[in-house]
């Protein structure tokens, strides 16, 4: 069941809206055929075909879908066929009134029960006997359409609240780095002191008994014994803080490196989970990169799906990665709705531009000529400060 889950997460929304539409026309023709008392069978079915087609645009464009489907069934009414006889109508309208409340946002969700309101009434008033039996039908789009408003609110607060438990955990691993750091250098410190110290003494000790092995060889030996424990001292010391840092080395993964492209199927799998299709495609000779490089890559990928997720809508996105001889090309695009003119006004691409300038590479992100949005990053593999 999983894998099946998984799959059907993969497809293109696309894909399956063109596929529901043309459920739709078959079964709506199906319909009007059995339907036998209709005349012009050929209008009625060129006609309903029109409106079910619709639904391609479910997620692309609900609201002025939604207005041309109920346009169709007020042309059919009046022209054709008392629309309140058929079922196949009415389940198309449900559904894409629950896509206007799942998809839309701003001006368009303040539109959307207005253009059904509007829309339904007047297929109702074109069948002034009967415009009671649309009250109920009405009443249901209205519900569908809350119930997909009720969808859209939990899938941007669960949204919300991953980004928000990403965002923790960085910040933790990032303290709890800053700490080790800081610890390393007050042991530097110490070993600093324990050395300078311990030398200090050794070497007037051997001069006290420099001074002695003419005069006095006996009492020589004293300062050179004290030369000898205060070695021994301050490589016990030494060894007491060496085997600190190895410890620290070992520690448990909260002091572990940092990800880096050798964990992007993991990072796209988390994607694909809270709803955005991904796909990778890698292009060139995969190698290991240098650490720092490795960890910028990675991020500035999970960067372009998170603003990919936030962004585009009903989308899906291809993650690429090119091995150049000389550099690695990373990029990310959606054919969603756009984030934006990228001109770099939010912190996560600031944060990705000053990222790829440490390397003296280069960042672009912007909407794509055929819709949708990209971001492409180029990082030389010999990595070089900006200048």
């Amino acid at each position: 069941m999983r894998r099946w889950i998984a799959r059907a997460r993969r497809l293109d929304p696309r894909r399956i809206d063109y596929a529901v539409a043309v459920l739709f026309v078959v079964v709506g023709a199906l319909e009007l055929i059995a339907e036998s008392s209709h005349e012009n069978l050929a209008a009625n079915v060129a006609l309903f075909g029109i409106g079910y087609s619709m639904l391609a645009w479910r997620r692309r464009a609900p609201v002025p879908a939604t207005a041309a489907m109920l346009a169709t069934w007020l042309v059919a009414s009046l022209l054709f066929v008392d629309v309140i006889t058929l079922q196949v109508p009415l389940v198309a309208v449900l559904v894409m009134a629950y896509a206007m409340g799942a998809y839309t946002t701003g001006r368009d969700a303040v539109l959307a029960p207005i253009v059904l309101v509007v829309g339904m009434g007047a297929v109702g008033a074109s069948l002034a006997e009967v415009f009671t039996d649309y009250v109920f039908p009405l009443a249901f789009s209205l519900v569908a359409y809350l119930a997909g408003r009720g969808l859209r609110t939990r899938t941007r607060l669960t949204e919300e609240l991953h980004e928000a438990a990403v965002r923790a955990k960085e910040a933790h691993e990032e303290e709890v780095a800053r700490a080790a750091v800081d610890e390393r250098r007050r042991i530097a410190r110490e070993m600093h002191d324990v050395v300078a110290h311990s030398l200090s003494v050794m070497v007037v000790q051997a001069e006290a008994a420099e001074a002695m092995l003419d005069g006095d060889p006996d009492r020589a030996r004293r300062p050179l014994a004290a030369v000898q424990q205060t070695g021994r001292d301050a490589l016990g010391e030494l060894r007491r803080m060496l085997g600190v840092l190895r410890e620290m080395a070992d520690q448990s993964p909260d002091l572990a490196p940092q990800p880096g492209l050798s964990g992007i199927d993991e990072l796209v799998e988390h994607v694909r989970q809270a709803g955005l299709p991904v796909s990778v495609r890698v292009e060139g000779d995969p190698r290991p990169l240098p650490p720092g490089i490795d960890l910028s890559a990675y991020r500035i990928v999970q960067e372009g799906l998170t603003n990919a997720l936030k962004h585009a809508g009903p989308a899906s996105a291809e993650v690429v990665m090119r091995y150049g001889a000389r550099e690695i090309e990373l990029e990310v695009r959606d054919d969603g709705r756009g984030g934006g003119s990228g001109n770099g006004g939010g912190h996560g691409l600031l944060g990705m531009r000053e990222r790829v300038a440490i390397y003296g590479g280069d960042l672009t992100a912007g909407p794509r000529p055929e819709g949708g949005f990209a971001l492409v990053a180029r990082l030389p593999l010999e990595a070089r400060s900006a200048s």
